[in-house]
């Protein structure tokens, strides 16, 4: 067999691992709670009232995520001109400009979810 095959199917062991740990648990946890009576109300997800809209969080992140790798960009341009390796440069800002934009977008999510 080559390798290709074997990573092929590793990774759906993986997957078909993970998920039936998962969902079996999920199961024992739940009859767990209806043996000790509580109500089946509590699985059924329901829209938490105090939450942003999906659609929000989602647009938030994207352009702070975007605007970060902007920003790093032009920082990285800087730091060419002034002498620095430019394979270290990019790659180094604009992860390190990336991880800062989604920070804040986490946040301003959490600002955004207690306004609401």
């Amino acid at each position: 067999m080559g390798g290709e095959v074997i990573i092929f199917i590793s990774i759906f062991l993986m997957v078909f691992g993970i998920s039936y740990l998962y969902l079996t648990t999920r199961n024992k946890e739940r009859l767990a709670l209806i043996e000790k009576g509580a109500e089946a109300s509590i699985f059924v997800k329901g829209k938490r009232e105090a939450t942003a809209p999906f659609w929000k969080v989602l647009l938030l992140n994207i352009s702070l995520l975007l605007m970060g790798i902007g920003l790093a960009i032009f920082i990285a341009s800087l730091m060419v001109e002034m002498g620095l390796d430019e394979d270290v440069a990019y790659p180094g800002t604009i992860f390190l400009m990336a991880g800062l934009g989604l920070y804040i977008g986490f946040t301003l999510t959490k600002k955004l979810d207690k306004e609401e």
